[in-house]
């Protein structure tokens, strides 16, 4: 049977059926065969009824209405059919292919259509529900119990979730907007009406300004209109004159009828003007062009130059000015947020910074600075973590870099969330082992910088003196024992091997339990290696006395934390030596009560280093006598408080420092073991020293022994004097006694000076004589011998006039004058002569060769001898005038190592020769001032010229001159000295007022009160820790708690605690500090130091049993 297909137009089906036989077969593309003609009949049947059907109910939806708009007034009617007129726009154009109320026959149904929805038809087997309801309330559950939601939710797409709680709501604070000028523009956020009453009055929204509403208002006559605009599709901006937060509205007036103009607007239209704001405009434009100016330079600067890292640097800091500029206005206008914008604006500050600094070390990967820049802006955005792990990969690109280790150790030292005791020296054993493997060769990626050795021994004594702060007293010591013996006894078979191999040979040496260092017995490393290849010897009982146990809780009716303090204070000034066991007495390990007082070789190990040249073996044994707190030279190493890390105590600044943190109970010395300890230490180190650097540590030995006795006559003890007197005059006399030392000049002054102090003037005098005379003929041509006789000298003179009553004597029965005299003459008689009277003429010739002598060279002590004769002989300009005449010609030469120190010494001799002239004859006080501040602005580091200013200056009431001083010094100058001396003088000037104010009881007070002297104090400190040195320093924190606790803000003062902690946590005085001006916090603090492991040498639980025995 043949198929009947389906006509490309079902229209004419018949006509192509009966000419398809006589069609070309070219033509067959025109038929459909996919569709058959019965399909088309049924769907156009189908068509027609649905038709029918959609227009019955449109006729009877139209009847209804028409009823109804029977049932209303004329004017509902009218608008009833304008919405149904506008109804109908909106769904002409909202209607797509079904819809079919306009009636018009262009809308077209296609049968592929109705197919489709047919088959859909077909399929579905049961209709849906329109309605969410609840499974169990069906009577009849239905095959498919589901729900068509025809209502859509945009979110959905939007955040890929079905859950309308999972959508972000954002609520803005705040009501800056980017992009706008804070000074006069702002964004107006208020809404004053609720979003349910906007969405009722959408229809009803303001006419347009076209409109014939807004015309009609515009011509009318009224003057006074107000209105308000409730939409939020814009941004309003409005003056900043207008001030939202604080209700301010704009006034209506006769030049501003709608209220819609600023006062500054207004004021223009009335002919007046702000001259103010005017000129403050100006000004912020012309600093905002200037800094934009800036900034272009630096740009192009950096175009031109980018390998140029000190512009970098510069260029970062300066983002600092250019932000204070920026949002300083914002910030003085803002409010309650101004806390907050502060913070906000810093954070962008310092991602700016950091973005300049990632670009900065992109640019220029090798350069150190740069890198360090970068963390210390990361620092205050990175987690500890990230921080840490930055620090670790330069630290491993650069390992051959000194300072940045140095930089490193501080930043893993001071910060706090990562501290604790045994990371830190872990952290020093590594840097110093990577150093020295460097310095060997070892490490081939790396070459060794100029000067590795010297850095090398700065981070080996910082990290002793990190321990010692730290309560590791022990471990301290140990280090500089085993760097002693590791440098002047290696033996001669291990000195050609690298530094890993010789500390892996010193190893069975220091766990023989062999004497070491500063211990009876001890022979060195080499002479126990020799020793041990022959069979070892047998180790002599040390004869010790056995101490008696002293109990060490005296008074248990004090309070808690009174006791702790002693008791932990005893034990640290008592246990500071490493605990060994004692094999005569058959003691192991097991029986030290306390384990940290032992010290492993583990602990040490890392630590070694080999030193090669002489001046650093000796500057390592100097440091080592620093450490114990003996008086050494200066000029052999820089002075330790530079760094601010070492300062604990105010008196470190003129006496260097103690062993224990707490004490001024053992300022006479360091006990009797103690004293035995360094007797050793010198008697052991002196043998392998040469001659010139064993005169420099028996000079050390000698000025421990004299300051020993100061400290006991500033004690007032005649007792304790005497017999401290005796025995630092035996040993300074077994110390000439040696043959090196019998014609040291140095040695005979400072014996001499200490018969001085303990009141032996004739013997003294002797001394001196003796010295001179050993000194022959060489007169000034001897730099020791100009040494000695200015120091009798002066001696000579304070002691004249305090016989005399003040008044100078007469220059030519003065023994001074004679003994300068004599110098001059070079004459070895001085004995002899310094009782006759003097001739004119000799004073003449001495005054010629002082002169000759200038002019050849400066030699040291020279200049101090020629100023103090012309003051004896001439007067104190005379002085003056040899002072300044030295000056000039020193800054004129080339200061080496030595020749740095000599201008503040000779500074220092003439601020002390002004100031002891003004104080026995009337004296302009201008003169001395101002050498006190030339000589202070040159060397800003020097702590006699500093106490000499604050003695002078705190005698008037006046501080505006020296407050101006030490301003103008600290902002040059990034030296924590300074500041702490500014500290002091506002801190006695408080006690001066405070004391006058308690002696007048309602009378009129001798001097003007001064208010504000706590605020400024507090300012000071504020600024002091600020910076990068002060921050860092242990004694500004504890000196600035102490001030809080003394005006009675002690919850401040926890607070200050708590800041410092971030910074120095490793210092336990610090903590010690706390228990003492907070002493409720005990428990706390303890729990501190024990989970930072700091030393605690008397656990709380210790303690209790204590108190309750």
């Amino acid at each position: 049977m043949r198929q009947n297909n389906m006509a490309l137009f079902p229209a004419f089906a018949e006509v192509a059926s009966s000419k398809v036989e006589d069609s070309p077969e070219e033509l067959d593309w025109l038929n459909n065969k996919s569709f058959q003609t019965r399909h088309a009949l049924s769907l156009h049947s189908r068509f027609l009824e649905e038709k029918e059907t959609s227009v019955g109910r449109e006729v009877s939806s139209l009847e209804e209405g028409k009823e109804k708009e029977d049932n209303v007034p004329h004017k509902n009617r009218k608008k009833k059919s304008e919405k149904k007129r506008k109804k109908k726009k909106k769904h002409k154009k909202k209607s797509g292919r079904y819809s079919d109320s306009s009636g018009s026959d262009f809308d077209t149904i296609y049968p592929s259509d109705l197919k489709k929805e047919d088959e859909a038809d077909r399929h579905q087997a049961a209709p849906l529900a329109n309605c969410f309801s609840w499974l169990d309330d069906l009577q009849s559950p239905s095959e498919q119990p589901f729900c068509v939601d025809r209502k859509p939710d945009t979110a959905n797409w939007t955040y890929k979730s079905l859950y309308r709680g999972d959508v972000a709501r954002y609520k803005r604070k705040g009501s800056s907007s980017l992009g706008l000028d804070p000074r006069r523009q702002q964004v107006s956020w208020e809404e004053s009406e609720s979003k349910k009453q906007k969405s009722g009055d959408k229809k009803k929204a303001a006419d347009r300004y076209f409109s014939t509403v807004s015309r009609q208002l515009l011509s009318t006559a009224v003057v006074i209109c107000r209105f308000q605009i409730h939409t939020s599709f814009f941004f309003h901006l409005t003056s900043n004159i207008y001030c939202f937060k604080s209700g301010v509205k704009l006034h209506e007036s006769s030049v501003n009828p709608l209220g819609v103009y600023d006062s500054s607007t207004s004021l223009w239209l009335q002919g007046k003007g702000l001259q103010d704001q005017q000129r403050e405009d100006m000004q912020t434009g012309q600093s905002a062009a200037l800094l934009a100016g800036k900034t272009e330079e630096f740009n192009r600067r950096l175009r031109e130059q980018p390998a140029d890292t000190q512009l970098w640097i510069k260029f970062i800091h300066y983002q600092d000015e250019l932000s204070s500029t920026a949002f300083g206005g914002e910030e003085e206008q803002q409010g309650t947020d101004s806390a907050e914008r502060r913070k906000s604006s810093h954070r962008a500050v310092l991602e700016k910074k950091l973005s300049i600094a990632e670009r900065a070390v992109a640019t220029n990967p090798s350069c150190i600075a740069l890198q360090l820049e970068r963390l210390k802006i990361c620092q205050e955005l990175w987690e500890p973590s990230a921080l840490a792990k930055e620090w670790k990969k330069l630290v491993f690109l650069h390992p051959n870099s000194a300072p940045l280790w140095k930089e490193y150790l501080l930043f893993t030292q001071s910060y706090f969330s990562n501290f604790t005791v045994p990371k830190v020296n872990s952290a020093y054993g590594k840097c110093i082992s990577t150093l020295s493997a460097v310095r060997d060769g070892s490490m081939v990626s790396h070459p060794a910088l100029p000067g590795i050795e010297e850095d090398m021994l700065d981070i080996f004594t910082q990290q002793c003196h990190f321990l010692r702060q730290s309560g590791h007293s022990e471990k301290a010591i140990a280090l500089f024992q085993a760097m002693i013996d590791f440098t002047f006894y290696k033996p001669d078979s291990v000195q050609k091997l690298s530094t890993k191999q010789q500390v892996e040979f010193f190893e069975p040496f220091w766990d023989s339990g062999e004497a070491r260092v500063g211990e009876l017995g001890a022979r060195g490393w080499k002479a126990w290696m020799l020793q041990q290849e022959r069979g070892g010897w047998i180790q002599p009982s040390e004869e010790e006395e056995d101490e008696e146990d002293e109990e060490e809780v005296k008074d248990r009716s004090q309070p808690r934390w009174t006791v702790w303090l002693d008791v932990e204070a005893s034990r640290e000034a008592a246990q500071w030596m490493p605990w060994r066991p004692d094999k005569a007495k058959g003691q192991s390990e097991e029986d030290c009560e306390d384990p940290d007082r032992q010290v492993l070789f583990d602990d040490i190990g890392p630590s070694l280093i080999c030193l090669s040249s002489p001046e650093l073996q000796l500057n390592l044994v100097l440091h080592f006598l620093s450490f114990l707190g003996l008086p050494v030279d200066l000029v052999h190493f820089a002075t330790p408080f530079q760094s601010g890390l070492l300062l604990e105590n105010l008196s470190l600044l003129t006496q260097g420092h103690m062993t224990t943190l707490q004490g001024t109970k053992k300022w006479a010395g360091l006990g009797k073991h103690g004293e035995r300890f360094v007797t050793n230490v010198f008697n052991m180190v002196q043998a392998v020293l040469p001659v010139h650097h064993r005169a420099v540590l028996s000079l050390s030995w000698m000025q421990y022994e004299k300051l020993k006795v100061l400290r006991c006559i500033h004690g007032s003890n005649k007792k304790r004097v005497r017999s401290q007197g005796k025995s630092s005059k035996r040993v300074a006399k077994r110390l000439l006694k040696e043959s090196d030392n019998r014609s040291s000049l140095v040695l005979w002054r400072e014996y001499a000076h200490m018969e001085w102090v303990l009141g032996n003037l004739d013997e003294a005098r002797k001394v001196f004589s003796t010295a001179t005379a050993m000194g022959g003929t060489k007169g000034l041509s001897s730099p020791s011998l100009c040494e000695l006789c200015l120091l009798w000298s002066q001696l000579e003179v304070e002691y004249g006039a305090s016989v005399q009553g003040g008044r100078l004597t007469d220059v030519t029965t003065s023994p001074a004058g004679s003994v300068l005299t004599k110098l001059a003459e070079g004459n070895s008689s001085f004995g002899s002569s310094s009782s006759q009277s003097l001739s004119p003429v000799s004073i003449l010739k001495a005054r010629r060769s002082y002169e000759q002598a200038l002019i050849d060279g400066l030699l040291r002590g020279l200049v101090g001898c020629y100023a103090l004769f012309q003051y004896l002989t001439v007067g104190i300009q005379a002085a003056n005038a040899v002072y300044s005449q030295a000056r000039e010609r020193l800054e004129e030469l080339h200061r080496t190592s030595t020749a740095e120190r000599q201008p503040s010494v000779l500074a220092v001799q003439h601020a002390a020769l002004l100031r002891y002239h003004n104080s026995i004859s009337v004296f302009p006080l201008a003169t001395l001032r101002q050498t006190l501040t030339s000589a202070l602005f040159s060397w800003p580091n020097s702590t006699p010229l500093w106490s000499i200013y604050i003695q002078v200056e705190n005698r008037y009431h006046s501080a505006g001159r020296a407050r101006r001083f030490f301003h103008t010094v600290t902002r040059d100058n990034n030296s924590v000295v300074p500041r702490l001396f500014a500290i002091v003088a506002e801190q006695q000037r408080k006690q001066l007022v405070d004391a006058a104010q308690r002696s007048c009881h309602g009378a009129a007070l001798p001097i003007l009160p001064e208010n504000g002297l706590s605020n400024r104090i507090r300012g000071l400190f504020e600024s002091t820790i600020a910076t990068k040195m002060g921050a860092h320093c242990p004694l500004l924190w504890r000196m600035y708690m102490h001030f809080l606790v003394s005006e009675g803000k002690v919850d401040k003062a926890t607070g200050i605690f708590y800041r410092a902690l971030q910074n120095i946590p490793w210092a336990k005085g610090l903590y010690m500090d706390a228990v003492q001006l907070i002493p409720e916090r005990l428990q706390e603090f303890v729990d501190l130091m024990t989970e930072k492991e700091l030393r605690l040498r008397l656990p709380l639980e210790e303690l209790d049993i204590l108190l309750e025995d």
